[in-house]
């Protein structure tokens, strides 16, 4: 999945929306990473991989942050690109 979009959940860090780098024992490495806070509009993170969500404009999607690790992988997923389309379309989520 090296070098695909993905969403990956971590059981103790949330979920994430980034194109996977590396994938280690212990940990994983994203960039144009986003954490998916909240969404409305699909039941869990294998719909959002497939076809991401369904009310945009009422999700929680964080502003794109260039690469991040995140340790203790749980589930990784690749996307398809309808879903990659719909989920880089979500504003980003931010206090101004």
């Amino acid at each position: 999945m090296i070098g695909k979009k993905v969403i990956t959940r971590n059981n103790l860090a949330g979920v994430f929306f980034g194109t996977l780098v590396k994938s280690g024992k212990n940990s994983i490495v994203l960039k144009g990473v986003r954490k998916l806070y909240y969404w409305s509009g699909a039941a869990a993170i294998e719909q959002l991989s497939q076809e991401g969500v369904k009310n945009p404009n009422n999700c929680k999607f964080t502003m794109t942050v260039p690469e991040m690790e995140i340790g203790g992988k749980t589930q990784i997923i690749p996307c398809t690109e309808e879903a990659i389309k719909n989920i880089e379309a979500v504003p980003d989520w931010r206090i101004d």
